[in-house]
């Protein structure tokens, strides 16, 4: 996702407003790239995906900075009436959402259009999703002081027609009308359809079924081997080869729950993160949507920050299938009654169907990108322990809940059963309390008990410096070790502030932070389960990811 600060005073819509008002095309040419682009992204993929390459756009990103610092130029001049990417669907998308919003009318001469193909069609040139455009409606008489921004930031702009009253998109093409039509029949009157739904048949098996606790040889070894799983391992690889301190304003940078960046000028931080867990949504896909939107809080929380929002990706097979509507449709609800729960509107997203190969469909998966807001900036908390002799408290409950888990993937390979309960109000109130804490100074690290399940939590508690930790649990062992239910956080706390925090936060204390540089567990009988060194956890951790890409070289 992609964040960014403005001033209000500074918002500007997507609207074609002011009869006769002009309409400019700015930014680069427009090319054969791209077309069909919104289509091609809700398209199963065979043996002739290569010849489906025009569908991709291409990109330059230098020329997008220009398009983007032009535009906030652009933006204090009280010349502009509205302002809209070239997103899906580039210029068809562009000006009839334009024109609906303000329930007007454009008329465009597709022959003043910059291209950089020869013999560009109309619709080649209105479905054409090149990138680095823009469609904007400026005031009648003062197209030169627009044409004079871009001109200074080296980017084209051409007066391709005019706001009507008729609310209608009327294109020209070589003197001929090739294109009438209402504006709202592309926007808001766009055809909504209920697809066929049906329960699927494997949810109905997985809901008979008891919560197995898989059964372990070696404790530290599925321990190790947990860490090594992709969805667990370290992805510096990844962000190792971008530059995140891009404007020095990353106070907390990637690997811990969310990316903290700063708000210059005030005391105020922006945390942000991603999260889903398909594993779950396409076990259970309500209580799955439910877990995306609260794990994604979590992680907020867990950053000393209170949630704001979200946007969302959704991600499906063919919803031509009714067993996969049902996945998109149950998902969705889930998603927005965790939203309706903490407290976290939709703000935007988008959609991605028909994501299948030879028929067989992805998991269900509604990507979450949620931002919070930092008070102040000491209140921003990470994942790793602070200092030896800090009191480590477990917060919320652990069941023998292994359904879609990590370890159920690798012991059994493949996944059955339930998915984790979830109870939004417990989740709430356990976050609430939490950032509270935080709030208060009562906490030195956070962290959200996830995927692995507690003892994959610790570990990446001391993934860095050289603290270990001694904790013991208690119930029954593999399920104390790995299991993934919900609402759980591992928090630190200076032992001076132990009545304090828990005065504030209902949680368990189980043990301590040490300078052994060792991840002990023992159970109630003070009996070892596991024990690791922090060299151990970071080698199994950190290596994974380009041991596979080494192997898949």
């Amino acid at each position: 996702m992609c964040v960014g600060l403005i001033d209000h005073k500074d918002i500007q819509k997507g609207q074609a407003k002011g009869v006769g008002n002009t309409v400019m095309y700015v930014g680069a040419s427009t090319g054969r790239d791209g077309i069909h682009g919104a289509t091609f992204a809700s398209e199963e993929l065979g043996e002739d995906a290569d010849e489906k390459r025009p569908a991709v756009q291409v990109g330059d990103p230098f020329m997008e900075k220009l398009l983007l610092e032009a535009c906030l130029e652009l933006i204090q001049n009280d010349a502009l009436v509205g302002i809209q990417d070239m997103g899906a669907a580039g210029l068809t998308s562009s000006s009839a959402e334009m024109a609906s919003k303000a329930g007007s009318g454009i008329e465009m001469n597709l022959d003043l259009i910059p291209q950089r193909e020869k013999g560009m069609t109309p619709y080649e040139m209105m479905l054409s999703e090149s990138q680095e455009r823009m469609l904007i409606v400026v005031k009648k008489g003062r197209e030169q002081e627009i044409k004079e921004i871009f001109d200074r930031w080296g980017l084209l702009s051409a007066e391709v027609g005019h706001v009507t009253d008729d609310k209608r998109l009327r294109l020209l093409h070589k003197g001929e009308v090739v294109a009438d039509l209402p504006v709202d029949a592309l926007a808001e009157e766009a055809p909504v359809y209920h697809k066929p739904s049906k329960v699927a048949e494997y949810y109905k098996k997985f809901q008979q079924m008891e919560n197995n606790v898989p059964v372990i040889q070696d404790t530290k070894e599925t321990f190790l081997q947990l860490l090594k799983q992709p969805t667990i391992a370290n992805k510096e690889w990844v962000y190792d080869q971008y530059d995140y301190m891009v404007q020095t304003n990353t106070v907390v940078e990637p690997g811990s729950d969310a990316a903290v960046l700063r708000v210059r000028g005030t005391r105020k931080a922006l945390a942000m993160t991603t999260d889903c867990n398909s594993r779950y949504i396409y076990l259970d896909p309500e209580v799955g949507g439910q877990i995306a939107v609260a794990e994604a809080a979590r992680n907020i929380i867990c950053s000393g920050a209170k949630p704001l929002g979200l946007t969302d990706g959704l991600n499906y097979g063919s919803p031509e299938k009714p067993e996969i509507f049902w996945q998109l449709e149950k998902s969705t609800d889930g998603m927005s009654e965790a939203c309706r729960v903490l407290n976290t509107p939709v703000i935007g997203g988008n959609v991605s169907l028909y994501n299948e190969s030879h028929g067989v469909a992805i998991y269900p998966t509604p990507v979450i990108g949620m931002v919070g807001l930092v008070e102040d900036v000491d209140h921003i908390t990470t994942q790793a322990f602070k200092q030896a002799g800090d009191v480590i408290y477990l917060l919320g409950e652990t069941k023998s809940e292994f359904g879609g888990s990590e370890l159920q993937k690798l012991v059994d390979g493949e996944l059955s059963g339930k998915a984790p309960v979830l109870d939004l109000e417990e989740e709430k109130q356990r976050q609430e309390q939490l950032l509270a804490a935080i709030q208060n100074g009562l906490v030195q690290s956070a962290h959200d008990v996830a995927e692995g399940g507690l003892s994959v939590a610790l570990a990446e508690c001391m993934t860095s410096g050289s603290l270990g930790a001694d904790v013991a649990v208690s119930g029954e062992a593999v399920s104390a070790l790995f299991a993934e239910s919900q609402s759980r956080f591992v928090v630190t706390v200076n032992p001076s502030q132990v009545a304090d925090f828990e005065s504030v936060v209902s949680g368990t204390k189980i043990g301590v932070v040490t300078d052994t540089a060792v991840l002990t567990v023992k159970d109630e009988e003070q009996q070892v389960i596991l024990e690791a060194t922090q060299e151990e956890i970071v080698e199994a951790w950190k290596g994974a990811i380009p041991c596979l890409l080494k192997s898949k070289a």
